[in-house]
């Protein structure tokens, strides 16, 4: 979706009344018929298809250049041509099925998608996960997996199971931005036990 005069003006006066804290092309903005939750930001492509498959993104998550979500447009491989006939000849636009989507795209909080990532409707990635550069997501996502290739799988996890579920169990996304802000410092570092050891014990 280009950048409209209207979305330029309504980003300049929040960055006037909210101050420079926030991060730069909140998605939340650009894209408010999709659900996108708060600070998550980035250059997202989200090409428009009929049908009414939506984005459903969490907080926090970090899209770099050229990433497209594609909630349809998907030919039939099922039919006996994928040749969109209901599309280019309107003698057939009532026959029902093309293009196909295979429903929303669910992206949790926290997540990485690495530039020029392409993630296919249908999709679920967890809280956590990385997706890396040029990667095409054809499958769900276990949250905090590392999914790398085409088609992308998982190379490995960010960190171990029992890791992994405290960092589930705490969703410190859903914090207060101020509890986040006290808890940053600790967050910016490898030492996974002590910020969950501070968070969960409520001294952060």
């Amino acid at each position: 979706m280009p950048e409209t005069k209207l979305y330029r003006l309504l980003r300049a006066i929040k960055h006037r009344l909210v101050g420079a804290n926030l991060p730069p092309d909140l998605l939340a903005e650009r894209y408010p018929d999709q659900q996108i939750g708060p600070f998550s930001y980035g250059d997202l492509q989200l090409p428009a298809y009929p049908g009414d498959a939506r984005l459903r993104m969490g907080a926090y998550c970090s899209v770099a250049a050229g990433v497209q979500v594609l909630l349809g447009g998907e030919h039939r491989p099922d039919w006996v041509t994928t040749y969109p006939f209901p599309a280019k000849d309107p003698r057939f636009a009532a026959i029902p099925g093309h293009p196909r989507t295979k429903g929303d795209v669910v992206i949790g909080n926290d997540v990485w998608l690495g530039r020029e990532a392409m993630i296919l409707s249908g999709v679920t990635i967890g809280d956590g996960a990385v997706v890396g550069a040029r990667a095409l997501v054809t499958r769900d996502v276990p949250p905090y997996a590392i999914v790398a290739g085409n088609p992308g799988v998982v190379v490995r996890k960010r960190f171990d199971d029992a890791t992994i579920a405290r960092l589930l169990a705490l969703r410190w996304w859903d914090w207060p931005a101020e509890r986040v802000a006290r808890a940053v410092p600790m967050m910016l570092d490898r030492d996974i036990a002590a910020f969950l050891d501070a968070a969960e014990a409520g001294r952060i």
